[in-house]
Parts: structure tokens; C-alpha cells; sequence
């Protein structure tokens, strides 16, 4: 099996709104990220509100803007949904036709619209898959 690299570091004076970072382990994306100015003592800091990708909780980071961040790598796919099996979904991946299941995702017209046949963009970050949009219709 191939290893595939699942995140990579970034100054956090690198990072905007829109950007993925890993806080307490968790994939998360930035939906606010603020700069205070140098202080008499020490370098200027960085305020970071993210939403975890997986469990939609809030996260929060202070931190000087030259400190290095884990940043998860996203791979977006393509798949196509084979069953519906209640909690979760089976998918085959459009590239290398693997099956797997796939959470339904909280966003209850998203999960109403996985319905066998229907094409999804689905990511994987650090190992773990998240179905994020239906595609075509």
C-alpha cells in the first residue's frame, strides 16, 4: 500500500480565511484569523477561529504568526453512491472504482440527496473520508 502524506506545516502568518490547519489534532477550517501588532515584548500574535471539518465544533488558537502549524492535506475525489445503508453510504471512487462507506454527512439536504446512483465529491483528510457535495443534478 502506497503512504500517502496526510498533512504539512505553514507559518501561521501564511494561513487566511479559507484555509485548513490541524488544532488538537483535528482538520479544521478558518473561518476568522486576526493579527495583533508587536508588542513591547515579543513578536505579533495570531488569532485563529476554525470549524472542525469532522465534528463541526469550533476551535480556537493564539499563537505568534511566525509559529510552523500542521496543515492537513485534502485530496478531493469523485465518487459514485452504490447503497444506501442507513447511518452511512457506499461509494465507489470514479478513479479507482475501490468501495468504501462514508458517514452520511449532519447537513440533512445533503444527506437526502445520497441516493444510489448520485455522483459526490467526497475528501479525504488524515485518513478519513467526508462526503461533501452531490455533483450533476
Amino acid at each position: 500500500m502506497e503512504r500517502v502524506l496526510s498533512k504539512t506545516y505553514a507559518t501561521l502568518g501564511e494561513l487566511r480565511t479559507g484555509s485548513f490547519i490541524i488544532i488538537d489534532g483535528e482538520p479544521c477550517k478558518i473561518v476568522e484569523i486576526s493579527r495583533a501588532k508587536t508588542g513591547k515584548h515579543g513578536s505579533a500574535k495570531a488569532h485563529v477561529v476554525a470549524i472542525s471539518l469532522f465534528t463541526g465544533s469550533k476551535k480556537t488558537l493564539v499563537a505568534p504568526v511566525g509559529q510552523r502549524v500542521e496543515v492537513p492535506i485534502v485530496d478531493k475525489r469523485i465518487g459514485q453512491v452504490i447503497a444506501d445503508m442507513g447511518d452511512s453510504v457506499q461509494v465507489m471512487d470514479m478513479e479507482t472504482f475501490d468501495t468504501f462507506e462514508i458517514e452520511k454527512p449532519s447537513d440533512e439536504e445533503l444527506a437526502t440527496k445520497l441516493k444510489p446512483g448520485v455522483e459526490v465529491e467526497y475528501w479525504v483528510v488524515m485518513g478519513r473520508r467526508l462526503i461533501m457535495r452531490t455533483r450533476g443534478a
